[in-house]
């Protein structure tokens, strides 16, 4: 889409990190942002500080995230959805203390890909009412994976299958939203600094940034609110996962 003047966006885990650089982003574009966060207070220190509007939920809720996707709505034409809520806690699937935590194997599932399926299932309903624009398109919804989800490293079994499932519905789901002009599309980041690392020492910070290739550093949330932003412009863009990674390959450990 050429310009989001007059459009609307939900943008999920939007308080904090990736999606709190999103939905910036987004608004600067001229698009009007419902950010959607479990966490009141952080939705709506992002809303204020962007002249959007905050929403408070579990993404893997119904009535939460279709309240937000209503919100948008009744703003401008939902345009464009995204989803960066998410968790990565780390445990063993056969560890010192037994084997990994089931309830945690859930909640992780439950967060990532249910909470991503809920925000696409939802926002690419509404959008199939729109307008469409010159080009036929309707809507854009975009998913947030991790390079993870192919290099799943040792504890991350849980995360990486999250992620995984995330790669997995976006073909689908795109060829299915095909004929209603709405695409999905997914970015993979790589190593990126948000709020999760600065609970690293900055030697652990440092020996982390080493290991992309090009550019040597962690990612900034604002290059991947720029990814967002590009794959917003580009029509062509469809049923692709994007690793942002800096050519990283992760090891196993």
């Amino acid at each position: 889409m050429k310009s989001l003047q007059g459009a609307s966006a939900v943008v999920s885990g939007g308080g904090s990190g990736l999606g709190a650089a999103t939905a910036e982003a987004l608004a600067a574009a001229g698009a009007k942002v419902v950010v959607l966060d479990i966490d009141a207070a952080k939705a709506q220190a992002v809303a204020a500080r962007i002249a959007g509007v905050a929403a408070v939920g579990d993404v893997a809720e119904e009535a939460p995230v279709a309240a937000a996707v209503e919100q948008a709505a009744s703003l401008a034409p939902l345009r464009i959805a995204v989803s960066c809520a998410g968790i990565a806690p780390a445990a063993r699937v056969a560890g010192r203390n037994g084997p990994h935590d089931l309830d945690l194997f859930t909640r992780v599932i439950r967060v990532n890909l249910i909470g991503t399926f809920n925000l696409l299932r939802l926002a690419a309903a509404r959008m199939t009412a729109n307008d469409p624009l010159e080009d036929g398109e309707r809507g854009l919804v975009v998913n947030t994976a991790s390079i993870a989800a192919y290099e799943g490293q040792i504890g991350q079994a849980a995360y990486s299958a999250s992620k995984g499932g995330v790669v997995g519905l976006t073909l689908p789901a795109a060829r299915e939203l095909a004929r209603f002009g709405v695409r999905v599309v997914t970015i993979a980041p790589g190593l990126i600094h948000t709020p999760l690392m600065d609970g690293l020492t900055p030697e652990a910070r440092e020996s982390l940034g080493k290991q992309p290739l090009f550019p040597q550093r962690l990612g900034r949330p604002d290059e991947f609110a720029a990814m967002v932003l590009a794959v917003a412009q580009n029509p062509l863009l469809n049923g692709e996962t994007i690793r942002l990674d800096g050519a990283l390959r992760l090891p196993p450990a």
